[in-house]
């Protein structure tokens, strides 16, 4: 049976409502607003993103796998959906998330309280239809993607809950459009 602890992890990680609203620490809540802005925000992409940073051994984080192609940076797949991708619109089918970590501390932070539950990586897997271009008659292709999500540190260094801070960012991230 699951503790208090690992109970507390699975409300925090799946947020049951309909509609999640900003600041709900939740896949839901991300999986609503990162498409939405591939979709029609693409300005805002770069802000569902870790820090740059770099792991043991120099490899760079965020890690970020486009259709298996590795992604330099937050700003490079931002400025590959602005000035390289067509219009597009995904359409998620369905999402699932899994705690990971539960005792995460950002580097650099003294975290969050614990007894918000909210020091955890959060892995997030997502499939549905993608549509690459304007036209009506554009086909749609299947996608599959995968996402580990960290507390993001401006908001863990942050008493005040800020509008524009995200509170899970990605660290790792893996897109691919199924043939």
């Amino acid at each position: 049976m699951a503790g208090p602890a690992h109970v507390n992890a699975i409300k925090i990680s799946t947020n049951g409502r309909r509609n999640a609203e900003p600041g709900s620490p939740s896949a839901q809540y991300f999986v609503e607003s990162y498409y939405l802005a591939l979709n029609s925000h693409r300005d805002s992409i770069t802000s569902f993103y870790m820090p740059a940073a770099e792991m043991p051994g120099g490899k760079p984080l965020p890690s970020i796998s486009f259709n298996g192609n590795q992604i330099a940076n937050a700003a490079a797949m931002q400025t590959m959906f602005k000035q390289q991708m067509p219009p597009s619109h995904y359409e998620v089918q369905c999402y699932d998330c899994h705690v990971v970590n539960p005792n995460y501390v950002a580097e650099g932070t003294q975290g969050w309280p614990a007894k918000t539950g909210k020091n955890m990586t959060i892995l997030v897997a997502v499939s549905g239809y993608v549509k690459y271009g304007s036209s009506k008659e554009a086909k749609p292709r299947g996608f599959s993607e995968s996402f580990l999500l960290v507390p993001n540190p401006a908001a863990a260094n942050t008493r005040q809950r800020l509008k524009n801070v995200k509170e899970w960012v990605i660290q790792t991230q893996s897109f691919r459009v199924v043939v």
